[in-house]
């Protein structure tokens, strides 16, 4: 017998909740299979069996919370080749049978567990009760998506109007008289509170605001998107301008790219810029590593595939680990102003927003319209005062305003 155990998932991480199951009892196990399926603070992972075998039993069920190293399974490697017999003895039965004999009739479990999908897409539907087999899968390859058991609408939607629908999960309640909804808090989702929670009471967070003139680095792009896009074959976005005046400006104020561990500051002489990623799963901020090192096309390449691989629920665990500052882009949801929360251990944020025509009185005393985005740096007053959170941001203002000065100073 072997035991199937929790891996190390990562060094702050050590425990998970099981998602699903993805081999039953009874199935046979070859090393190297995905068995079963867990929701980590951060990220879905698969985990493999070492072993080759059948699964004799599952000691955890789904919803379960499980340590790493916690044994979860048992295989049986020893009837490894008495199941292979067992099924080419089967297989001879079943050529032998006549056929008249109807086959037996699969779970909604079993015939799902056969499907290729995404953990998010097996995990909304579970939630849902919808079997996999039945949703359309809109990937070139058969592989089904999250969105695709989003958008799937069920053949038999005949339903009484005069009553009012009741579903098992998420469960329903009346309180006051009034309908509620009520749904678990994902791992994930109930990470995220915790530590939003655990930050805004261990650190001295401030907020300081500015704005900046995109007219400079609108022009550079609509000059050469074209060509950057041939030659590099990633558009040149805004992300790449302040990554880079975020580099810059690190560099140029240090205790921002640091930490407080116990009674010492860690100033990090790196520069890996985690981007926040909005998925349906929650906020995460995978980190683009060395952005120093890295040109304008390699940066929007790196932030492209990361949000894609958030979106669709790929992302590995050292995707997430050891970012030493963070950026976040309110603007793309419209948001015009806010102020963003820190990215614990790190001391300091930088919130985008959206761009908006307004009229800007320029040099030469007139007024004109230019494209305006605020910006605003949330740091930890602990370490970092004022006076370098302000010249911060204005070394950030005049990089993005001058782009010629971001790339010599790239």
């Amino acid at each position: 017998m072997a035991a199937i155990v929790v891996p190390q998932l990562a060094e702050s991480i050590t425990e998970g909740t099981i998602a699903q199951w993805l081999k039953q009892p009874g199935d046979t196990v070859s090393k190297g299979d995905y068995i079963i399926e867990l929701e980590t603070d951060k990220v879905n992972v698969e985990v493999i069996s070492e072993f080759s075998g059948v699964l004799k039993e599952t000691l955890k069920n789904e919803g379960d919370t499980v340590n790493v190293g916690e044994t979860i399974a048992i295989i049986d490697e020893n009837d490894a080749s008495s199941s292979a017999l067992q099924v080419s003895e089967e297989k001879v039965v079943e050529d032998k049978a006549t056929p008249e004999v109807a086959p037996a009739v699969e779970s909604a479990t079993e015939s799902s567990s056969k499907v290729i999908a995404s953990p998010a897409a097996r995990k909304l539907a579970r939630e849902r009760g919808i079997d996999l087999q039945n949703v359309v899968a809109l990937d070139p390859l058969g592989r089904v998506r999250k969105q695709d058991v989003a958008n799937y609408v069920p053949e038999d939607r005949s339903v009484s109007n005069t009553e009012p629908q009741k579903t098992a999960n998420p469960q329903t309640a009346e309180i006051s008289s009034k309908p509620v909804e009520r749904r678990k808090m994902s791992r994930r989702r109930a990470t995220i509170a915790k530590n939003l929670v655990k930050v805004q009471h261990s650190a001295a967070i401030l907020t300081t605001f500015n704005e900046v003139d995109l007219t400079a680095v609108m022009n550079v792009r609509k000059k050469r998107k074209d060509t950057f896009l041939k030659e590099h074959d990633v558009k040149l976005g805004f992300m790449s301008f302040f990554t880079k005046a975020v580099v810059s400006a690190l560099k140029s104020y240090p205790l921002l790219n640091a930490e407080i561990q116990g009674n010492e500051m860690v100033v990090k002489k790196f520069y890996d810029i985690g981007i926040a990623v909005s998925t349906d799963e929650g906020l995460v901020v995978p980190v683009v590593r060395d952005a120093d090192r890295l040109n304008f096309a390699e940066i929007e390449r790196e932030i492209s595939q990361l949000a894609l691989r958030a979106r669709e629920s790929k992302l590995a665990l050292s995707d997430l680990q050891g970012g030493t500052f963070t950026i976040t882009n309110g603007g793309t949801f419209g948001s015009l102003l806010s102020t963003p929360i820190l990215n614990a251990p790190q001391v300091g944020i930088l919130g985008m927003h959206s761009i908006q025509h307004r009229p800007v009185a320029v040099d030469n005393g007139t007024i004109e319209i230019r494209p305006m985005m605020y910006l605003a740096l949330s740091y930890d007053h602990r370490i970092v005062d004022g006076k370098e959170a302000v010249g911060f941001l204005v070394k950030i203002k005049q990089l993005l305003e001058d782009p010629e000065k971001l790339l010599l100073e790239a």
